[in-house]
C-alpha cells in the first residue's frame, strides 16, 4: 500500500475516485468512521491503481504516494467530467491495464511513432529492461516519469488489447506470453486460462479460402470421361401425329354440346358420384348440368354487385373450391362459369389458416385477381371461421367473397336470357394450378380452342363414343381427371362413375366392382390403384374385367408404372382382362396429352417395352441391356403422339437442338391442343410455350413454336414415344443425371426382406 502524505495531483486519478477519496476523509474527521474502517476503504478505492506507482525509481516514489487524511487534497479540475462513485469502470482494474500496456509494447517495434505514454508495472519490469528500442528511438528505458509530469490531469487513450497465449498454470501463477512473445506473468484464474487458451488457436481461414484453397480439388470442374458413352446415331426428325379428323359432326365449341345434350337429352346420366361407402348418392343428368349451370352464370353476372355496379365482368377469375367427395357441383360450377364468360380457378379446400400449400395458392388467386370462390353449404361449414362467424382469411390470400352455389342460394334466370358464351375462341376457358419442385405454384391458362382440340383430339385417340360409361378414380379437378371426366365425356354424352378417393382408402378393389356394376367401357387409373387393388383382390372371386376395351393408365410415364401393370395384368388376366386394352399416356399441365397407346380396336402398332442400360441413361445415351441384369431400366412405351400434333426431342440445356436417334432429351409439342400460358408470367411463358427447336445447322425446324413438356425421353420403334423421367426430377451428380423417379422404381421393385439393387 502506498503511503500517506503524498501529494495527490502526483498521481493521475480518474475524477470519481478523488471525490470517493474527499467523501471518505470527511466522513473520518467527522467520526462517521473508524481509522480501521477508513484504511480498508481507501485501500479497497487505491487498489488498482498501485501498480502506476511500482516499477519507478524509489526517489520518485515518495513524490506520488498518497496524501492522508490531515493533508489537503488538490482540487478537481473542473473541465473534468464527474461520475458517479459507484460508477466503477472495470477498464481500470491492474491485470487488464497491466496486459494493455505490455500489448502496447509488443507492437511498439512495429509502430514508428513515439507512444502515447510510458508506464510499466513491478510486473512488466524485466520485460522492459529487457527490451531492445529501434535504431531511430532513444536507446534508454522509457521515461515513466515524463508520462505522469506531462498527464497528471488528463487521461491516456486506453491501447487496444491484444490476444494474449498462456503456457499451462503450475503453482499459485503463471507466465503467459502477448501477441509480441513479451512474457507476462499473473495469476491466472481457470476460466481466463481457458480463454487464453481459445485465443490461441488460429483464425478461421477467409470463406474466400475455404472455397478456392481447401477445397479445392471438390470444386475442380470435372471434365468428362473420354470412354464415356455418346450418342451415335443420326439428327431425329420432327414426328407428326395423325390428322385430326374435323368434319362437320364435330361441335363449334363445348358449351355448344353442352346445350344440345342438356335439351335433346336431359335424361341421360352425365355423373354419378358415391359416398365413403360405395353407395350412389345422386346422378347428374344431362338436363339438370344443363339447367343448373345456367341458373349459376345468370346468377354470377346478375345478382352479384359492389357499389351498385356488377361485381364480375367477363374474363375475371373465379375460385372453385369444391372436396374430391363433390364431382357433382364441381362440374355445375365449371360450366356455370363457362356459360357466364368467368375463367375458373380449380384449388384445393384449406385446412387451416396458415396451411403452407394454401398460402402458395393464395399467391396465385393474388396473381390471378380473383375476389370470389364458389362453394357448396357443406364445404362452407367446413372452413375455419372467423370470431364473425364467416370463412377465415386464410395467410396470403386475397380477400375473398363466398358464394354457396346449392340450389337455393341461385337464381332463376328469364325464358328469353340466354347465355352468349358459345364459341371456342382464343380467350381463356380456365386455369389449372402447377406446383414446381421448388414449392412454388403458377396458373396454366387453357385458351377455348385448346379445350375444345383437346377434347376432339382424346375422343379420336381413346375412340371413346356415346353413352358409354367410363370410371375415374382420378382428381376431377386437374389433369387427366378434368379432361377425360368433365370435358370430353360432356363432349360424347358420355356417363361417368366418379370414384371418391376416400372411398378407394377404404375399399382399393371399389373402381373394379363398379367397372363390373356399371358394365364401363372404360376406366381412367393410375399405377397406384393398380397396385392397391391387387393387395385387396385376395377372395374376391366374383369380379370381372371383360367389359373394358379402354383402361388408361394416367402415370404410365412414370418409370414404376409398368410393374404395376404386369403384375395386375398377371392377376386379372383370368377375370377377364385383356392384355391389349391397357393404355398407358403421358401428359403435362403445359402441353396436356402428350401421347397415349391405342387400344386394339383403332389399329395402334402392338406395345413395346424397352431394357436400358442405367449407366448409359446416366449420361443421357440410349443402349439396350439384358433383361437379367440387374443395372437396368425396363419400361414400357405410352403410345403414338395425340392426333395433330408434331413432336420432337431436344437437348435438355442450351439452344434446343434437335437430339440423335440415341440420345434423351425433352420433349416438344406444338398443337393447337396445349396451353397457351402461364398467367401472368410473360417472362417464363416465352421460355416454355414459345421454344423454336433447331437443326444442328442451326436451322428452325418449324414456323411455328414448341411447347416443352417437361418430359424426358425418346422416339422408338414404330415413332412410339418412350418417356424415361421427368425434367423436376433430374438430379445432375458430377457429369452423370439421375432421375428421383427411378427411386420409387427400385424400392417398388424389391421385394421385402431383400437388398436395394446394385447399380439401380
Amino acid at each position: 500500500m502506498a503511503e500517506r502524505g503524498c501529494p495527490l495531483e502526483a498521481v493521475p486519478l480518474p475524477a470519481e475516485v478523488r471525490e470517493s477519496l474527499a467523501e471518505l476523509e470527511l466522513e473520518l474527521s467527522e467520526g462517521d468512521i473508524t481509522q480501521k474502517g477508513y484504511e480498508k476503504k481507501r485501500g479497497k478505492l487505491l487498489a488498482r491503481y498501485v501498480p502506476l506507482t511500482q516499477g519507478v525509481d524509489p526517489s520518485l516514489q515518495a513524490e506520488t504516494r498518497i496524501p492522508g487524511p490531515s493533508q489537503a487534497t488538490a482540487p478537481v479540475p473542473e473541465q473534468q467530467k464527474t461520475r458517479p462513485s459507484h460508477a466503477r469502470d472495470e477498464r481500470f482494474r491492474s491485470d487488464v491495464h497491466t496486459e494493455a500496456v505490455q500489448a502496447a509494447l509488443a507492437k511498439y517495434k512495429e509502430r514508428k511513432m513515439p507512444m502515447p505514454s510510458k508506464r510499466r508495472s513491478v510486473l512488466t519490469h524485466t520485460a522492459v529492461e529487457a527490451y531492445t528500442p529501434p535504431a531511430d528511438l532513444h536507446s534508454a528505458p522509457p521515461d515513466v516519469t515524463t508520462g505522469l509530469a506531462q498527464h497528471q490531469h488528463t487521461y491516456c487513450e486506453r491501447p487496444q488489447l491484444a490476444s494474449v497465449r498462456g503456457a499451462p498454470r503450475g503453482g499459485s501463477g503463471s507466465v503467459l506470453e502477448t501477441a509480441g512473445g513479451v512474457p507476462v506473468s499473473s495469476r491466472v484464474s481457470s476460466k481466463i486460462q481457458q480463454l487464453l487458451n481459445t485465443l490461441k488457436k488460429p483464425k478461421r481461414p477467409p470463406l474466400k479460402e475455404f472455397f478456392v484453397d481447401d477445397l479445392e480439388e471438390v470444386l475442380e470442374v470435372q471434365h468428362p470421361d473420354p470412354d464415356q458413352p455418346k450418342p451415335e446415331g443420326g439428327q431425329t426428325a420432327v414426328l407428326k401425329g395423325e390428322l385430326l379428323a374435323v368434319g362437320s359432326t364435330w361441335p363449334p365449341s363445348l358449351l355448344a354440346t353442352l346445350q344440345q345434350w342438356g335439351t335433346t337429352q336431359p335424361k341421360a346420366p352425365c355423373l354419378t358420384a358415391l359416398d365413403t361407402t360405395g353407395k350412389a348418392v345422386y346422378t347428374l343428368t344431362y338436363g339438370k348440368l344443363w339447367s343448373r349451370s345456367l341458373k349459376l352464370a345468370y346468377t354470377l353476372l346478375n345478382k352479384l354487385t359492389s357499389k351498385n355496379e356488377p361485381l364480375l365482368k367477363p374474363g375475371d377469375r373465379v375460385a372453385l373450391v369444391f372436396p374430391n367427395s363433390d364431382p357433382v357441383m364441381f362440374t355445375v360450377a365449371f360450366y356455370g362459369c363457362l356459360l357466364a364468360e368467368l375463367v375458373p380457378v380449380p384449388i384445393e379446400v384449406p385446412l387451416t389458416r396458415k396451411d403452407a400449400g394454401s398460402q402458395q395458392v393464395g399467391f396465385l388467386l393474388g396473381s390471378c385477381g380473383v375476389a370470389l370462390a364458389l362453394t357448396t353449404d357443406t364445404c362452407q361449414k367446413g372452413l375455419p371461421k372467423a370470431q364473425t362467424g364467416e370463412v377465415a382469411a386464410f395467410k396470403g390470400w386475397p380477400p375473398l367473397t363466398w358464394l354457396v352455389i346449392d340450389g337455393k342460394h341461385l337464381t332463376k334466370p328469364p325464358k328469353d336470357w340466354h347465355p352468349s358464351a358459345q364459341d371456342a375462341g382464343a380467350g381463356t376457358a380456365y386455369i389449372e394450378y402447377k406446383t414446381s419442385k421448388e414449392g412454388s405454384t403458377v396458373g396454366v391458362a387453357v385458351s377455348h380452342a385448346s379445350l375444345l382440340a383437346q377434347c376432339q383430339a382424346l375422343t379420336q385417340a381413346c375412340g371413346y363414343s356415346e353413352a358409354e360409361t367410363l370410371t375415374n378414380v382420378l382428381d376431377f379437378k386437374r389433369d387427366a381427371g378434368l379432361w377425360h371426366g368433365v370435358l370430353t365425356s360432356v363432349m360424347n354424352r358420355m356417363h361417368v362413375v366418379s370414384i371418391p378417393y376416400a372411398l378407394m382408402k377404404a375399399n382399393p378393389l371399389s373402381w373394379i366392382q363398379k367397372v363390373c356394376a356399371y358394365k364401363a367401357r372404360a376406366a381412367l387409373v393410375k399405377s397406384r390403384d393398380m397396385h392397391w387393388s391387387l393387395l385387396a383382390q385376395r377372395g374376391q372371386r366374383d369380379v370381372s374385367l371383360s367389359s373394358l376395351r379402354l383402361l388408361v393408365v394416367a402415370d404410365g410415364a412414370n418409370p414404376w408404372s409398368i410393374s404395376s401393370c404386369d403384375a395386375f395384368l398377371n392377376v386379372f388376366q383370368a377375370r377377364g382382362l385383356r392384355p391389349e386394352v391397357i393404355c398407358p399416356c403421358a401428359s403435362s399441365p403445359e402441353a396436356l396429352t402428350v401421347a397415349i397407346r391405342r387400344p386394339p380396336d383403332l389399329g395402334g402398332p402392338p406395345p413395346r417395352r424397352a431394357v436400358l442400360s442405367m449407366s448409359c441413361l446416366s449420361h443421357g445415351v440410349i443402349r439396350l441391356d439384358a433383361e437379367e441384369k440387374l443395372s437396368v431400366l425396363t419400361v414400357q412405351d405410352v403410345g403414338q403422339v395425340m392426333p395433330g400434333a408434331n413432336v420432337c426431342v431436344v437437348k435438355v440445356e442450351g439452344t434446343p437442338y434437335l437430339c440423335k436417334t440415341d440420345e434423351v432429351g425433352e420433349i416438344c409439342v406444338n398443337s393447337s391442343a396445349t396451353a397457351t400460358a402461364y398467367y401472368g408470367l410473360l417472362g417464363i411463358t416465352k421460355n416454355i410455350f414459345e421454344t423454336v427447336p433447331v437443326t444442328a445447322g442451326g436451322a428452325p425446324v418449324s414456323d411455328r413454336p414448341f411447347t416443352r413438356t417437361g418430359l424426358l425421353g425418346f422416339i422408338g420403334p414404330d415413332n412410339l414415344v418412350f418417356v424415361v423421367g421427368k425434367l423436376d426430377g433430374l438430379m445432375v451428380v458430377g457429369v452423370r443425371r439421375h432421375n428421383a423417379d427411378d427411386i420409387v422404381a427400385t424400392a417398388l421393385a424389391v421385394e421385402p426382406m431383400k437388398f436395394v439393387y446394385r447399380g439401380r
